[in-house]
């Protein structure tokens, strides 16, 4: 659907179903979630094609990324959401007895999911297979980037959800704003840029409406001197050049001591021979970038350090090669902006506390990568740079574990979702004190006496 004037009664019909129970019962909300299980295996190759038509995205990689991982999470959540919705029982202090305490999950209401264009699928999918499991019936914005697979993406909510979910279309700079000032939403999950996240915050605001950001940042791959550092290579060059370069947990930059510096470019370079062959323009494996904006930028910083491997670019076909940058100057943009495509600035340091100082110029990345035999250089890092999420000795693991929950700190984001943690993001969870009325033991009703406050300073 289109942003028009007449989609207030639609939201408001949403709205009313909600308010009627539709998605209250485990049963409905199974139901939901089995359709559309189903439309998505029966979709699954118009997603490969659209994915491929919008991004030249691999197929192996839009499997992986866009449709395996959304499978991943569906299954997990069928198996575990009926736990996630029962009533717990915490203890009741006795200061409040005679009494008994619960707490149950309830649906928020209507929620907004705002979805990016990187991974135009499973950043729909994912939060909606939460939303729609804790009870609540949603509206999506597709990104307006990937037009190929927003339209799959919006053909299998209309076939699977189609009174629980609501696709509106269009510009984000222009569905976003007027969708929030116009409805109330009861929560707001969106996945961009640390700058327009900032912009979803604002015009929430008035609402008073819950947001949960998952943004970016400059996620750096620590490469410690001792370390299998041909295994560190090969999986950065992975993390960094999977889908171009434009996740938002990829490697932004590596970091590497310089005992190992000028062997770690070494095996990079032949990593990339392998992964993509001597032209990875005629590869099939390499993705293109998403559009000329992020083209222009992206090739703005292949003069910011010394070329070691690629640098040659097409504007036509939106590509540029895997590039691998080295004696870049702090001050380069290519290390003050997310890079968000296929260029890895490679920086030298010989003190654990230089890497907390160039970390520190770009605080609080989405993801952090630790590579090294050394637990103690392990910890080190983990422990002192503050970051969304990670690894060790490897990169973006921690975003296919559905029993971790994933999300930001600071500029990268706040919130967590992925199995449980999404449910309860999308989920409030009420709490009830239920009191006997055959005792009323009159410690808290006046008149106040010397001998009730005796009392009440033994409880409290």
């Amino acid at each position: 659907m289109q942003l028009t004037d007449d989609l207030l009664p639609h939201l408001e019909t949403l709205r009313q179903r909600h308010r009627e129970g539709a998605l209250r019962t485990l049963g409905a909300r199974r139901a939901a979630l089995e359709r559309l299980w189903h439309a998505l295996r029966e979709h699954e190759e118009d997603l490969l094609k659209a994915l491929a038509a919008d991004m030249r995205k691999p197929r192996f990689e839009g499997y992986l990324a866009d449709v395996g991982l959304v499978h991943s999470e569906l299954r997990h959540t069928l198996r575990h959401f009926g736990e996630w919705m029962r009533t717990e029982h915490p203890p009741t202090p006795l200061t409040l007895q005679v009494a008994s305490s619960r707490m149950r999950p309830e649906p928020l209401g209507v929620v907004l999911i705002i979805a990016p264009w990187n991974y135009p699928a499973q950043l729909v999918f994912n939060p909606l297979i939460a939303a729609i499991a804790a009870g609540n019936h949603a509206v999506v914005k597709p990104s307006n980037e990937t037009p190929h697979t927003s339209a799959v993406v919006e053909r299998i909510l209309r076939k699977a959800l189609p009174d629980e979910v609501l696709v509106v279309q269009g510009p984000g700079s222009e569905v976003g704003p007027r969708l929030i000032e116009r409805f109330r939403f009861d929560h707001i999950f969106f996945t961009g840029s640390p700058a327009v996240g900032r912009k979803i915050m604002a015009m929430a605001a008035p609402h008073l409406t819950p947001v949960t950001l998952e943004l970016g940042g400059k996620s750096p791959a620590i490469v410690d001197r001792k370390v299998d550092l041909d295994r560190a290579a090969q999986r950065i060059a992975w993390s960094k050049y999977f889908n171009a370069g434009q996740t938002c947990i990829a490697t932004d930059h590596a970091l590497v001591h310089a005992d190992v510096h000028d062997a770690f470019l070494d095996a990079v370079v032949e990593h990339l021979k392998r992964f993509y062959g001597p032209d990875p323009q005629q590869s099939p494996h390499f993705a293109r970038l998403v559009n000329d904006r992020r083209f222009n930028t992206v090739a703005g910083y292949l003069s910011q350090g010394q070329m070691v491997v690629g640098g040659q670019r097409d504007a036509a076909d939106r590509y540029i090669a895997p590039t691998v940058l080295a004696d870049v100057p702090l001050g380069a943009s290519c290390m003050n902006e997310e890079i968000f495509g296929p260029v890895l600035p490679v920086l030298r340091w010989t003190e654990r506390e230089e890497v907390l100082d160039i970390v520190a110029r770009n605080p609080y990345p989405l993801a952090t990568y630790v590579f090294s035999s050394d637990r103690k250089a392990q910890a080190f890092f983990t422990d002192r740079i503050p970051f969304g999420g990670g690894c060790i000795n490897h990169c973006m693991l921690q975003f296919g574990n559905p029993d971790m929950p994933f999300g930001g700190v600071g500029t990268s984001g706040m919130g967590r979702y992925h199995g449980k943690a999404g449910f309860d993001l999308f989920s409030h969870r009420k709490g009830i004190v239920h009191a006997s009325t055959l005792i009323e033991p009159g410690l808290q009703l006046p008149p106040y006496t010397a001998a009730k406050e005796r009392v009440l300073r033994w409880f409290l």
